[in-house]
């Protein structure tokens, strides 16, 4: 019986790719050996840096635990994860992240209580990752293994306490509070490898079934996004309906049987091109060096000196005097204000697009949600672009070769605003308006993408 439900009807033809999804099923043993493995080299990575002292000036990544594990982190392990995303779905999630196996894991011991209505409400991952961002940005995550400690031990010990709390072998933290799981959802809609559900064969099938441990929760018998399942492959070859497949990049986006989720367009908009850019630019930002001037020199000229003092806790503000790297109460103003504040102006300024384009149109599948979904390449051009400059920084301090690094970019940077204007004008071309509605809908999706290429091209070009 375990074959036949694990396998597809003998009329249908198995692809490699279908393959692999029953593979993921029938062997959890090799894949649960491997989360383990990421969790004690996850672990020892987080917790040992953090007790060691600073590398000495002519350390090097591959002689010192401390650089090391700063780079895995930030250099190889955040960008690969974003790229594994855009490109496979939340492969992460379901087979590498520390985080959401060890909540799984430990639930089954738990307390398996019933979800309180708070829990639920779709906006805390929104909320989780913009706090976990500008905290982050605050305590100089990036470049003391001491607030990677805090930051990203924390989150673990927050999904540990949520598994042993609710629910019984289920990722209730990933599914309802993980700080990246909105992004993921995002980036995750443009994947070209999905797990795609036939509707028809689901419910004309009448074989025995076993059940699917679908631990994020998801209707699996209804799922059309990719955006929620965690490409674990536990559901391949369910009821000879579901199968690992390729698709088109921009398919779910196109595909109005896909609801267009508020949510979802929030943390792409104000999340993902809105907060995160202003936090990888703000150190490179002469704009924000300009404001901090000016605000210090005229509290200086008023013997107002209270902003001025750097004797901050190091788990609030960036404080390591044994690195000559403090951090003020206007520093910790200044980057509040222009992360949040200059985050959410640019967020709204990109719906600035989407809002004339889905009022010109007067499509009724055609809203502003749908439009700003089209953002999703540049969202991940943007994301990849900024979390490469972490890996760039430690590149050159290795004395590495950069000559290919602009033309990176500008090829990452140019695919991403491809994408997000060809998605515009597919949905453009959707609607029953007259032409000139159309051309001023396309011209209005243009302002967007413009603006996020001019953007990065001032951080690595001008600035």
């Amino acid at each position: 019986m375990a074959e036949h439900i694990l396998t597809f009807h003998p009329s249908q033809p198995r692809s490699r790719l279908q393959a692999l999804g029953l593979w993921l099923r029938k062997h959890r043993g090799p894949i649960i050996a491997v989360q383990w493995l990421v969790v004690v080299v996850y672990t020892g990575l987080v917790i040992i840096p953090a007790f060691l002292p600073l590398p000495p000036e002519d350390a090097h990544i591959w002689d010192n635990l401390r650089l090391f594990a700063q780079f895995c982190f930030w250099g190889l392990w955040w960008p690969g994860v974003m790229i594994a995303t855009v490109t496979m779905g939340r492969v992460w999630c379901g087979l590498f992240c520390p985080e959401g196996f060890v909540s799984e894991w430990i639930s089954r011991y738990g307390r398996g209580k019933a979800l309180p209505g708070w829990l639920k409400w779709a906006g805390w991952p929104f909320v989780a990752f913009i706090c976990t961002t500008v905290y982050g940005q605050l305590v100089s995550v990036y470049e003391y293994p001491q607030a990677a400690l805090l930051v990203l031990g924390g989150s673990t010990v927050a999904a540990v306490v949520i598994g042993l709390l609710y629910g019984r072998e289920k990722r209730i933290w990933c599914r309802y509070l993980c700080p990246a799981s909105g992004v993921f959802a995002v980036l995750a809609k443009i994947a070209p490898l999905h797990y795609k559900v036939d509707r028809t064969a689901w419910d004309r099938y009448e074989g025995e079934v076993q059940p699917v441990n679908c631990a994020p929760l998801v209707d699996i018998r209804r799922m059309t996004s990719a955006g929620e399942c965690h490409s674990c492959g536990r559901c391949a070859g369910q009821r000879d309906a579901i199968a690992l497949s390729w698709r088109s990049p921009f398919s779910e986006v196109l595909d109005f049987n896909n609801p267009a989720k508020t949510p979802d367009v929030l943390t792409l908009v104000y999340g993902v091109l809105g907060v995160a850019t202003a936090a990888f630019q703000w150190t490179v930002s002469p704009w924000f060096l300009h404001m901090k001037l000016a605000i210090a020199e005229w509290l200086v000229e008023r013997d107002h000196f209270a902003l001025l003092d750097n004797d901050v806790p190091w788990w609030l503000l960036t404080h390591y005097p044994e690195a000559n790297d403090l951090f003020t109460w206007l520093d910790g103003a200044l980057i509040l204000t222009y992360l949040i504040g200059g985050g959410f102006l640019l967020g709204s300024l990109l719906l600035v697009g989407p809002a004339i384009a889905a009022r010109l149109l007067k499509t009724e599948h055609l809203s502003w949600q749908r439009f700003a979904l089209a953002l999703a390449p540049m969202a991940a051009a943007s994301v990849i672009l900024g979390l490469s400059m972490l890996t760039v920084t430690h590149l050159k301090a290795e004395h590495l070769w950069l000559g290919w690094l602009p033309t990176f970019r500008i090829a990452l940077l140019g695919l991403g605003s491809a994408g997000a204007l060809w998605l515009a004008l597919q949905l453009v071309r959707r609607s029953a308006a007259g032409f000139l509605g159309k051309s001023i809908a396309s011209l209005a999706m243009t302002l967007p993408v413009a603006l996020m290429a001019t953007l990065w091209s001032l951080v690595f070009f001008v600035w």
